[in-house]
């Protein structure tokens, strides 16, 4: 059961719109194929209820509705009521896992807490609502008050109700009592089925899930991008890996190669960025810096795991910088399609060495004009942008006029846009239609100084594009924001027209 919608959007500032809840919803179980999806808690809000309507309207055409679940309280029908109300058929109920919490927050006795959950999931079969019940603080409750946990199991084993749900709420159980604790509710209750539900505070979430399946648990819940309260819950992503790689015995149906697409997506929604060494989906993962490694890999693929990057639709690639060797640069020069010979090589490995001592960022698109450089010869400059004029005045649009020469044809053109660089862009955009040509679409663009420079230091662009065939990256540096950002147009340019 993935619970990004519920669990991962109790992540600090998170909140999806319903667009977002049905698009995401649609990608869960569509693409990424997971079994279940808990969508929302109960009674949150106005805009929460219509999310949940939307969701489960489209369920119901689509004959997922019995895969929709939603977070539901002991509160004498309240949430029975918002579920009919909301459209949804499945209801996690959310009781206590530890004799601690029900002391100290409901403060009630046991058998009070029972009455009232089996007058619920009663009401639930009534109104034709299939119930699962949470134990929350059940990893406290099995270290502190096992006794409780094991009457309150007793209990819910006469209930009308089909999966039990077993969260290390805290995220503090090691994953020996993962182990342990859920080993030791099988074999007593073989034939009930729980689900296992990690946080992961300590960064043991997925360690965790790996001995509670070992255990026997039947079920998992994980987000994506392990989103959730405080460390976030056990990431989908690296637990479908896990599972795939060391745990053969256990089939799941997700879809490998679409996580990467789903993650970036809820990346964007939340708002929340996806760290770049994050297993599996980090920007980093699959590059290799080490020239050692990329030498390893030329002669046998030394460097190579089962964690291959197109399992998740990703390719692997070669970093340059100060960690760079020949076998980095030739892997990049391959891509571009360009060969250098072994003495011209190590000139033009020493100076992308240099350039790292220096923290900049070298990449593959910037290796023809390195090689121009260190090796004395011009790059076929296409593209040149001969002059412009930036203005930005109160109360006016900012414009642009730009001089550009392609292939020895000139261009003046003059554009309006939100800002100097888009201004900039529209005047470029202008010329190329003459030239029947389009442009890359920008995705990205980030401006950064060094650490402690001041205002004067060289700013460096670093500008993403894309076209139908492929992304790729360009860099301008210059102590002007707007013209790093022109000279980055000017690299992208002539990289399109060559």
């Amino acid at each position: 059961m993935d619970t990004t919608l519920r669990d991962g959007e109790q992540t600090s500032s998170v909140s999806f719109s319903a667009s977002e809840k049905l698009t995401i919803a649609k990608l869960l179980l569509e693409e990424l194929k997971v079994d279940r999806i808990e969508i929302a808690s109960a009674r949150v809000s106005e805009g929460e209820l219509q999310a949940v309507k939307e969701v489960t309207s489209w369920a119901k055409d689509n004959d997922y509705l019995n895969t929709v679940e939603v977070l539901t309280f002991v509160d004498k029908g309240v949430s029975i009521q918002w579920m009919i109300e909301a459209g949804a058929k499945v209801q996690n109920l959310l009781t206590k896992g530890s004799l601690n919490h029900l002391t100290h927050q409901l403060k009630k006795t046991p058998s009070q807490h029972f009455e009232e959950i089996s007058k619920v999931t009663s009401l639930a079969k009534e109104k034709g609502i299939e119930t699962n019940i949470y134990l929350e603080d059940w990893s406290n409750g099995m270290r502190n008050s096992k006794d409780y946990v094991f009457e309150f199991l007793e209990f819910l084993s006469t209930q009308p109700i089909k999966r039990i749900m077993l969260p290390d709420t805290l995220g503090v159980i090691t994953p020996k009592e993962s182990y342990d604790f859920v080993k030791e509710i099988k074999d007593k209750y073989p034939n009930l089925h729980f689900d296992f539900h990690a946080h992961n505070d300590y960064d043991l979430g997925v360690a965790n899930v790996m001995e509670a399946l070992k255990a026997g648990a039947d079920g998992l819940h994980l987000t994506i991008n392990g989103m959730g309260e405080r460390a976030g819950n056990a990431p989908l992503s690296s637990t479908i890996a896990v599972i795939n790689d060391f745990m053969p015995e256990i089939e799941v149906g997700v879809n490998e190669k679409a996580l990467y697409t789903v993650s970036k997506l809820v990346e964007t929604f939340s708002g929340v960025m996806i760290p770049a060494n994050k297993p599996v989906i980090g920007a980093n993962v699959f590059t290799q810096t080490a020239g050692i490694h990329a030498d390893g890999d030329n002669k046998k693929n030394l460097y190579f795991s089962d964690l291959l990057p197109e399992r998740f639709g990703r390719t692997r690639k070669y970093a340059l910088g100060k960690s760079s060797g020949k076998a980095n640069i030739q892997k990049n020069l391959q891509e571009l399609g360009l060969q250098l010979n072994d003495d011209d090589l190590r000139k033009v490995t020493q100076r992308i060495i240099k350039l790292g001592d220096k923290k900049q960022v070298v990449t593959k698109e910037d290796l023809p004009y390195i090689i121009s450089d260190v090796l004395d010869y011009t790059y076929e400059e296409k593209v040149k942008i001969n002059s412009y004029v930036l203005t930005h005045s109160k109360g006016l649009k900012p414009s642009t006029t730009v001089s550009i020469t392609i292939n020895n044809e000139t261009f003046e053109e003059n554009a309006q846009g939100d800002g100097q660089f888009d201004a900039f862009m529209n005047a470029i955009r202008n010329v190329f239609k003459k030239k029947k040509m389009v442009l890359p679409d920008l995705i990205d663009y980030a401006v950064r100084i060094p650490p402690g420079s001041h205002s004067d230091a060289l700013c460096e662009t670093i500008i993403t594009w894309r076209n139908p065939e492929k992304e790729f990256k360009t860099r301008g540096l210059n102590s002007d924001q707007a013209v790093s950002a022109i000279k980055a147009t000017e690299k992208m340019l002539n990289i399109i027209i060559n």
